[in-house]
């Protein structure tokens, strides 16, 4: 399991012709201050680190042109803080623009290569991975190309509304509380772009930050729970889950999809009214919004989502 405050590192296993990856710390100067700093900066690093400007996850609809390798997580979410690796161990871990400080994780990428197509889910994050170069999982890789070949030339694209494979779920993080508020949130198919919670019943939203490995917070909590926990994609489908407990390090099941059967229908969300965020919008293309379904003490649907969260602008600045 992977979702401590700082992602543990995964057994990377190369393909031929591919260096194996070295994941052993920088040996640091000792010297009283000056040491405890030198740590202090390295632990930080590792747990957020610098987010370059024009880092986005891939944009859905536009193919872009990469390479491909491939690892073994051994059964380990990644970056990502998932419990497990996908059981059809179909993944791909990105590099750090695409991988966006986790803003990329949970989302799916159709990746073609010498052999084929296959799609992939974004868990994980390789940090030497220059912008365009793909680390598949052995199985993935498998199925594009021949193994031996260990790097091949590919293209892929981020997928729009992938078919989910049931509701979402929720997971507390370890050491969560009312006062500490931190939740995982999977099985939402687009990458999301908010999650806000408040106390079942009403009261204010307040929304979470997403940390890089994939955890949203609120840092002065958000009470002892029941939650609403209402979660926004990059596509503009919102909604709302209902009677998520505290109950730390346990995977809680909701009832409601992010969009599909077993959800809302979807609509045309209504025209923007005001200035666009200026925030970029990773999909590129406008979403559509489910319509509001609501049953007693069950995960329900919200309204649409706001339309400055509809519109958006150029998602990628730099290479891909």
């Amino acid at each position: 399991m992977t979702d401590g405050t700082a992602p543990t590192a995964d057994v990377r296993t190369p393909g031929r012709r591919r260096a194996p990856r070295s994941r052993a710390p920088r040996r640091l100067a000792v010297g009283g201050v000056a040491a405890l700093a030198a740590v202090l900066g390295l632990s930080l690093a590792l747990r957020s680190g610098p987010t370059p400007a024009c880092a986005a996850p891939p944009a859905a609809g536009v193919v872009h042109k990469g390479q491909a390798t491939f690892y073994d997580s051994n059964g380990a979410g990644g970056n990502c803080s998932y419990p497990a690796a996908p059981a059809n161990r179909l993944y791909v871990a990105l590099g750090p623009d695409a991988y966006a400080a986790g803003a990329a994780c949970g989302g799916y990428l159709d990746v073609t290569g010498p052999q084929g197509t296959v799609r992939v889910l974004v868990m994980d994050q390789c940090p030497e991975c220059a912008d365009g170069h793909l680390d598949l999982s052995r199985e993935a890789f498998a199925r594009i190309a021949n193994p031996a070949e260990g790097v091949v030339r590919v293209s892929y694209r981020a997928v729009a509304d992938p078919a989910l494979t049931g509701p979402l779920t929720f997971r507390m993080k370890e050491g969560s509380s009312r006062w500490w508020f931190a939740v995982l949130v999977a099985g939402h198919g687009n990458p999301l772009r908010a999650v806000e919670v408040r106390p079942a019943g009403g009261g204010d939203w307040r929304s979470a930050a997403r940390e890089d490995y994939n955890y949203w917070l609120v840092p002065s909590g958000a009470g002892p729970g029941p939650y609403e926990i209402r979660v926004t994609d990059t596509r503009g489908h919102r909604v709302t889950a209902t009677g998520v407990r505290m109950v730390p390090g346990q995977v809680q099941r909701g009832t409601v999809r992010m969009y599909g059967r077993g959800g809302a229908a979807a609509t045309r969300p209504p025209s923007p009214t005001r200035s666009p965020s200026a925030r970029p919008d990773p999909t590129g293309t406008a979403p559509a919004t489910p319509s509001a379904v609501r049953s007693s003490g069950r995960p329900v649907v919200d309204a649409a989502v706001e339309p400055s969260a509809l519109t958006s602008t150029s998602p990628r600045a730099c290479g891909g």
